[in-house]
């Protein structure tokens, strides 16, 4: 494993000078050090406790218009020749594609912030074990809670190098702590489970245990003894354990890859009105510290703040240096990859931004209407926007949380959705992608 970013760029650059000495016209590489620590823990005693280390090395040649990609764990000599020239004679018995390509010396990054990614503290074993006990322990101290399917802790720090025959060599590590716990509330046939975690780049960002084990306590607590409900067509309201999957369904709708093959339903609507005036939808890869941030994308293309949705119009595509061709565009740098395959556009951290209303506002005028908490399945079609998803949350009467639901089916067109949506002002940042608490008018809810 290389002992510094150099030593990574000149591994990486002597690989591509094999795949050009093999016969390769254009190349580039990739290398990803991980190093993580992990631990599980039920009813206060550790059930598994893990340390690991790996270290991947992918190799993309391209022999005219033709591609090929390859990856490896050996790092020696002999195995960089080997897959160097495995490379090429792969490249060679491959189809043409006309849009694939290194990015042009002009178009890639030469310099770029610190987005202070990287935590460089690894935490202990026993840290991770007491704080693991502790959010535990909050949980069950929650009056209801009956049971535990556990605690969680994690770390994780990753080292990125990216080097090409286009000149381009760069580097940053990426880091993670993670905290979770789930439990159970009730007796029987009568229990309910819920959650909650929290995930940053930094471990003094981390909310405390105790907080995290206390509101998933809470959460189970509150669902037990679910009614049904008839179906109707009522407003929604996404909790924003949730309402992030809305911004979900719109990144994939605006995907370079799907606009190019024509099987997105957004495809012909650039530059029109999708959303509501008012509404921003943001993709920011320069957050600092921000749990998909990348100063630059998987091709060397240096990363920028887009507004999506602006004033309620779709602005942009995610693209990259393939689909961006296809569509006689420029690259938009939301290129993301792995060593073993090809680079697609992804986003980075994308948020709705929050509105005027707190979220008891948001719900006042509310006779009747169903709060969503949870989701699960999923039968959305990117091609039509049909939107089907099993829900379980908590019915509103007259503007408040009445009891909880359970076996709910909602359902609408996420063209429409969009047109309807309205964002509180509860927005924080916890997932990568992040919205507030969201209303959506005119739902149908299929219950019993």
């Amino acid at each position: 494993m290389p002992e510094s970013r150099d030593a990574a760029a000149d591994l990486l650059n002597d690989l591509i000078r094999r795949a050009k000495a093999a016969g390769a016209d254009a190349a580039d590489a990739l290398l990803v050090d991980s190093a993580s620590l992990s631990l599980s823990m039920r009813l206060g005693k550790p059930e598994g406790l893990e340390r690991s280390e790996s270290g991947d090395l992918g190799l993309r040649v391209f022999v005219g218009k033709r591609m090929a990609i390859v990856s490896t764990t050996d790092r020696s000599p002999a195995m960089l020749q080997e897959l160097a020239e495995r490379a090429v004679a792969m490249a060679r018995t491959v189809p043409e594609d006309p849009f694939i390509g290194l990015a042009e010396p002009d178009q890639i990054a030469r310099e770029w912030a610190d987005l202070d990614l990287c935590d460089t503290e690894e935490p202990s074993a026993e840290s991770l074990i007491e704080a693991a006990r502790v959010m535990e322990e909050a949980a069950r101290a929650v009056p209801g809670v009956t049971n535990s399917d556990g605690a969680d802790g994690s770390w994780s720090r990753t080292s990125v190098t990216l080097a090409a025959s286009n000149g381009f060599s760069g580097g940053y590590g990426i880091s993670r702590r993670s905290l979770s716990v789930s439990v159970l509330a009730g007796e029987g046939t009568g229990m309910e489970r819920d959650y909650d975690y929290h995930s940053c780049v930094y471990g003094s960002d981390l909310e405390p245990p105790e907080e995290i084990g206390r509101r998933a306590g809470e959460r189970a607590v509150a669902r037990l003894k679910p009614r049904k409900v008839k179906s109707q067509a009522v407003p929604v309201i996404y909790d924003p354990r949730v309402s992030g999957g809305l911004l979900g369904h719109l990144a994939g709708a605006i995907n370079g890859a799907a606009i190019a093959r024509g099987t997105s339903f957004l495809k012909d609507r650039m530059g029109q009105q999708v959303f509501a005036k008012g509404i921003q939808v943001i993709d920011d890869p320069l957050v600092r510290r921000g749990l998909r941030s990348k100063p630059f994308d998987g091709e060397g293309i240096a990363t920028s703040r887009r507004a999506v949705i602006d004033d309620g119009v779709l602005t942009t595509w995610f693209l990259d240096l393939r689909s961006s061709r296809q569509l006689g565009l420029a690259t938009t740098g939301h290129a993301s990859r792995g060593t073993g395959g090809p680079p697609s556009p992804s986003p980075t951290n994308l948020y709705l931004a929050p509105g005027n209303l707190t979220p008891q506002e948001l719900m006042a005028d509310i006779d009747q209407g169903f709060y969503i908490t949870s989701l699960m399945g999923s039968a959305v079609s990117g091609t039509t926007g049909d939107y089907s998803r099993g829900a379980s949350g908590f019915w509103i009467e007259k503007g408040q949380i009445a009891y909880p639901v359970s076996e709910v089916t909602v359902a609408g067109n996420l063209k429409r959705m969009f047109m309807e949506m309205t964002p509180a002002s509860d927005l924080e940042f916890r997932h990568g992608v992040d919205a507030p608490t969201v209303r959506i008018d005119g739902m149908t809810v299929a219950g019993m």
